[in-house]
């Protein structure tokens, strides 16, 4: 048996889980603001009950793109994990997870021939790729701005469905498609978290770095604190 520990971090919404020969027996979640830090071991030590991490054949995180902070705590906590189990690193994109999560729980409309998972990248931007219905990579993870031009090549085939936290503010610009407001959840690693260990595609655990896409900025405060 393969036990998996799952951790997503990468958006409003920080989960755990466990799998078993990619299939979720625990799961964890919390949506309360600015507290992944704080979540995101004790998560991981709930869903594990009696077991120790040592028990568990590897870590899987969620990569990105996503949330600077939010990432940095998945990664950073996936890594202590690995190093003190001496178990390996699995990262799985956090648009790649999206599409599992629509196929697992049943969110694809039949006949749909693309689906979209589309991150928030504040203002009219986003994060965004485009897999076939079934699941399979057409076009690579890339920022972009929505219009009414929009994936107008997808459309054009059929109702596509845009899955994520964005899928609300692209609605109205978009119009047509079936749109999934949400956010990637730990349990939508279990399939390719599986499927990379058994392929023993592992991360260097000392040096593997989120993938943020857009480089974090940080900006002066307008408010005067003293």
């Amino acid at each position: 048996m393969t036990r998996i520990i799952l951790i997503e971090t990468s958006t409003a919404l920080c989960s755990a889980a466990l799998s078993e020969d990619g299939r979720v027996v625990r799961y964890v979640e919390s949506s309360e603001p600015r507290a992944h830090a704080s979540m995101a071991a004790p998560f991981v030590k709930e869903v594990l009950g009696d077991l120790r991490v040592s028990d568990c054949d590897a870590v899987c995180v969620s990569s990105g793109p996503g949330s600077y902070t939010g990432l940095r705590v998945g990664v950073s906590t996936a890594k202590g994990l690995c190093f003190g189990a001496g178990i390996p690193l699995i990262s799985v994109g956090t648009l790649e997870a999206l599409v599992f999560q629509a196929i697992s729980e049943g969110l694809v409309p039949e006949g749909c021939p693309f689906i979209v998972p589309i991150l928030d990248a504040r203002r009219m931007e986003v994060y965004s790729a485009v897999y076939t219905g079934d699941g399979k990579l057409v076009r690579e993870v890339r920022p972009e701005v929505i219009t009414a031009e929009s994936f107008e090549p997808e459309r054009a085939e059929g109702p596509v469905l845009f899955i994520g936290d964005a899928a609300d503010k692209c609605r109205p610009i978009l119009g047509d498609g079936t749109f999934v407001q949400c956010c990637p959840k730990a349990s939508s690693l279990a399939v390719p978290a599986f499927k990379a260990y058994k392929e023993k595609r592992f991360e260097d655990t000392a040096y593997f770095e989120p993938f943020y896409l857009k480089e974090f900025t940080a900006t002066v405060s307008r408010k005067n604190l003293f």
